[in-house]
């Protein structure tokens, strides 16, 4: 069966000159836009691959006609006159777009005769640029990729590998700054999370804390791993330097490093509470165990983490030990090393509400495998410089989707066993 067909154009300079005079007959529906841009400039981002770039031409013909009125060749006009068209681009929110722009002067010609378009000086320069093509890149697009993904569009102006490499450096750099830079004096820390990541050759280990409301923020940065003590002190100091008051009681979560431990004991002193993650200490003695005993001693050390009282669930960890000691003597001695610390949360009295998020440092994994998901198309890491500015833009766009820490109103039972109940009131003291 036939079917008929309305064929518009196949000439691609027709088509325009017709959606041209469309646009200049139907000029007022694009007024509204013309405003948005000048004020606000967010109309053109959102709706730019809907329109073509001669709709967009005339959006700022139309802003060039509030100045200086419609356009009439030969006819005598007010102080400001049409003077042409020229070349010139525009920045959108992760390209330049070339445009046939409309010119302006004063009719003295004067010095300072040239007047400003208000729709383009809007769009010509972006201040976010930077930005928002180091925030793509995070995205999962990588420089060598970053002209293929962007969305086709006649006379676009696509930016090189070099300049979206250059962008991302400087964007990652301020973005680093910021991240170090940022102060916690008045921040009512209780927890602080340390973990360490690899990215290539390069160790990275950082530090999330949890507030007195339950609310998560990135700490501190640093190269190298955990089980450098050097490492690990530096990232301390650096809290210290930033606001996080040593005088006062943290609980620590950390993976049982001896070099971590030790640098907290020499920056924050021997009395903080140190938990020990009991995911890193089953999953260390499962490895000295064979497969067919990994469900039953797996069972047995959940039990034994789940009593109230920190003195009984030692003695379950112990009998479990002498149990598994004869025939695997290692698996016992990695279930011995640091067990106290692992009940360090029964100690406190904490309730069950707040095992999940304290007993282990799945809190910090989580948001490294966010940065790890932004990073992973980096093939190669060139130096540590380069792992601490990606890493840092990355934890920071992580950051904006931390949520409060599962079980977060129980958090003054935690303040009040660090010494600071008075500034993390109890539900009955927030009623009255």
């Amino acid at each position: 069966m036939k079917r008929s067909y309305h064929v518009v154009s196949c000439n691609r300079r027709g088509a325009a000159r017709a959606l041209a005079a469309f646009c200049r007959a139907n000029g007022q529906v694009l007024l509204p836009l013309v405003e948005l841009v000048t004020q606000a400039r967010l109309a053109v981002d959102t709706v730019i691959e809907q329109i073509s770039q001669q709709t967009l031409e005339t959006i700022l013909d139309l802003s060039a006609e509030q100045l200086a009125g419609v356009r009439t060749p030969g006819k005598p006009s007010g102080p400001i006159r049409w003077h042409g068209r020229q070349t010139g681009r525009v920045s959108l929110a992760d390209r330049q777009l070339a445009v046939n722009r409309p010119r302006l002067r004063r009719k003295e010609n004067g010095p300072g005769g040239e007047v400003a378009v208000p729709a383009y000086e809007a769009l010509r320069t972006n201040p976010e640029l930077g930005r928002r093509m180091f925030g793509a890149l995070l995205r999962g697009v990588s420089t060598r990729q970053y002209r293929d993904v962007l969305p086709q569009m006649a006379q676009t102006v696509g930016v090189s590998k070099s300049a979206v490499s250059r962008e991302a450096i400087e964007a990652s750099t301020a973005q680093l700054t910021t991240l170090l830079e940022r102060r916690w004096d008045d921040v009512d820390l209780l927890v602080i999370y340390i973990d360490g990541q690899q990215h290539g050759e390069h160790h990275m280990i950082s530090a999330v804390g949890v507030d007195a409301s339950g609310k998560k923020h990135v700490l501190g940065l640093q190269e190298g791993a955990t089980e450098n003590a050097t490492t690990a002190k530096a990232l301390l100091i650096h809290l210290r330097e930033h606001g996080v008051d040593t005088e006062k009681k943290y609980l620590f979560v950390i993976d049982g490093a001896k070099s971590l431990r030790a640098a907290l004991r020499e920056v924050f002193g021997a009395g903080q509470p140190v938990q020990r993650c009991r995911t890193h200490k089953m999953r260390n003695v499962l490895d000295e165990l064979p497969k067919e005993q990994h469900a039953q001693v797996r069972t047995l050390m959940r039990a034994a983490y789940k009593q109230e009282n920190a003195a009984e669930g030692l003695a379950r960890m112990e009998k479990l030990a002498r149990f598994i000691e004869r025939e695997w003597p290692a698996a016992a001695a990695s279930l011995r090393e640091g067990l106290e610390e692992t009940f360090t949360l029964n100690r406190l009295g904490l309730p069950p509400s707040l095992h999940r998020c304290l007993a282990t440092t799945n809190l910090i994994e989580s948001p490294q495998s966010g940065v790890r998901k932004r990073t992973g198309n980096v093939c190669r890491w060139r130096d540590a410089d380069m792992v601490l500015r990606w890493v840092a833009g990355a934890y920071l766009a992580t950051e904006k989707n931390f949520r409060r820490i599962q079980g977060y109103q129980d958090l003054w039972v935690l303040a009040a066993a660090l010494g600071r109940a008075n500034k993390s009131a109890t539900p009955q003291e927030k009623v009255a």
